[in-house]
């Protein structure tokens, strides 16, 4: 017989931790990002609700703004995602998903706004009061 014996944990796996990086959360890590969720949500609800900002392009750069910090926040907090985790294929595959996002965002605006500049000419966005009379 060997001398030799190895410990087994209660579900007669071996000790050894294969814990891949992931973080796992405690009841205060939860509670955390629920605070700091709904603080983000809060607040730009107030802005909108007060009228804050008045200017319409300003609140909605800080709303995003304010939307992108609280996607941060889920990921962290609720989907435990970080550098280190499943050996680094989640930041991975995120990072491919925000290039393709990014990729066809910038896609769709450059076509539209050429299209847009390259309309045939005598078109235009407003019809004018000659256009108008002649309706029928």
């Amino acid at each position: 017989m060997s001398a030799h014996t190895e410990s087994h944990d209660a579900h007669g796996g071996h000790d050894h931790h294969d814990d891949d990086g992931a973080s796992h959360s405690t009841l205060k890590g939860y509670m955390t990002g629920f605070f700091l969720a709904v603080v983000l949500t809060a607040i730009p609800f107030w802005l909108v609700m007060e009228k804050v900002i008045p200017n319409a392009q300003t609140l909605a750069v800080v709303l995003l703004t304010f939307a992108a910090i609280q996607i941060v926040v889920h990921m962290i907090y609720f989907l435990h995602m970080n550098p280190r985790s499943e050996g680094g294929w989640n930041m991975l595959a995120l990072m491919f998903t925000l290039i393709i996002v990014v990729i066809t965002l910038a896609g769709s605006i450059w076509v539209m706004f050429h299209l847009n500049s390259n309309m045939m000419p005598g078109m235009s966005h407003q019809m004018t009061e000659q256009q108008v009379k002649n309706l029928p």
